[in-house]
């Protein structure tokens, strides 16, 4: 496999940071998405990664998809256009740690739906976002109406959907659309210092937390309770439940070293 052109991850004190950087706005084309699916695998599987921060740079988290190369395409060829980016966003969804968007500048469209897939979101004062596909004739296709419904609801997902409109990061933190709002320029220490306090936590137990809680949203709630009672009960066959609860009860709670076994 060629080494990637336009998206990176750097890691550093158990934080894997996916870098996008693809000048001038970090537009989505097929490359990037597949490399970005690429890191995302990468960071999954990696032992020495616990946390994840996805982050555009300083001046933009990334503006949507390349709307040059897609206005070429019809409706069959963006079957599977559209199935593959999909398949790349769903990845870093599926990440198995704690994952942080850090937004700064724009993330709109296809960029927003790839913030979609984190954990968490922390924007910049001057950051936008928003889905303006509808001003274009067509909807989001990466997740824009799904993952945005079962995070605020779908009478603010048709809003922001139907509109196309753009929000502030003041705005979007009162809808729920982000979970912090920093300086621009704290962006990514902010993301970096949350990951990092994810970073020390237990991975197994962290992995499973995140499965039961995306999993069981999928489904009723008498399933997501099995999924969650199953996953309980296999963490204390684990080196890390014995190691905090013996902590627990000798030092108290939050002094444990967790080794990830």
């Amino acid at each position: 496999m060629t080494s990637p052109e336009f998206v990176t991850l750097q890691v550093e004190d158990g934080v894997g940071t996916i870098r996008l950087d693809r000048p001038k706005m970090n537009a989505i084309d097929e490359q990037l998405h597949r490399e970005v699916r690429a890191a995302a695998l990468e960071a999954g599987s990696r032992d020495d990664v616990r946390a994840v921060v996805l982050y555009g740079g300083e001046r933009v988290f990334a503006a949507g998809a390349d709307i040059k190369a897609m206005s070429q395409l019809t409706g069959a060829s963006m079957v599977a256009w559209g199935r593959e980016l999909t398949a790349s966003f769903t990845e870093v969804a599926r990440v198995p740690k704690p994952v942080i968007a850090a937004i700064t500048g724009y993330a709109l469209g296809g960029g927003y739906e790839l913030a979609l897939c984190a954990d968490f979101r922390v924007m910049g004062h001057g950051a936008k976002i928003g889905q303006p596909e509808i001003q274009l004739g067509v909807i989001p296709g990466a997740g824009g109406t799904q993952r945005l419904a079962r995070l605020v609801g779908p009478a603010k997902a048709k809003d922001l959907v139907f509109t196309g409109r753009h929000v502030s990061a003041e705005e979007a933190l009162e809808m729920g659309l982000a979970d912090a709002v920093v300086p621009d320029d704290d962006v990514y220490p902010t993301a970096l210092a949350m990951a990092r306090k994810f970073a020390a936590g237990p991975p197994l137990a962290l992995a499973a937390a995140k499965r039961a809680i995306d999993e069981g949203l999928d489904g009723s709630l008498a399933a997501g309770l099995q999924l969650e009672s199953r996953l309980f009960a296999e963490l204390f066959d684990t080196e890390d439940q014995a190691t905090g609860m013996r902590s627990f009860l000798e030092q108290g709670p939050g002094k444990a070293t967790f080794t990830g076994r």
